[in-house]
């Protein structure tokens, strides 16, 4: 009995690791440091996007750069960057985009 409890709790808390502390569905959006940033709404008239994806927690696929965002968005100067994060069950599947916003 006490081994099959540690056994759960071990995988409860290889779980938790692995996926970022939400077991079915994340979904996170949350800034990235960046050398210029401005409340101006204006200036930033353009959005570049790069994505990335893992699968089985094995394979990773994309190019979720900075430089491929601004590449997307034909943004030659950077506001702000933002990030957004999503996995679902267990992280079997998640993906991970870069946002650049910019002139």
């Amino acid at each position: 009995m006490k081994r099959a409890v540690l056994k759960l709790a071990l995988i409860t808390i290889v779980a938790f690791s692995l996926s970022g502390c939400a077991l079915l569905y994340n979904d996170l959006k949350t800034p990235l440091p960046s050398l210029s940033v401005s409340a101006d709404t204006e200036s930033r008239t353009s959005v570049g996007k790069a994505s990335c994806a893992s699968y089985v927690w094995v394979v990773a696929v994309g190019d979720c750069s900075v430089e491929t965002a601004m590449k997307n968005g034909s943004i030659m100067k950077v506001h702000h960057v933002d990030s957004e994060f999503r996995s679902f069950f267990f992280g079997i599947y998640s993906t991970f985009t870069t946002v650049v916003y910019g002139e």
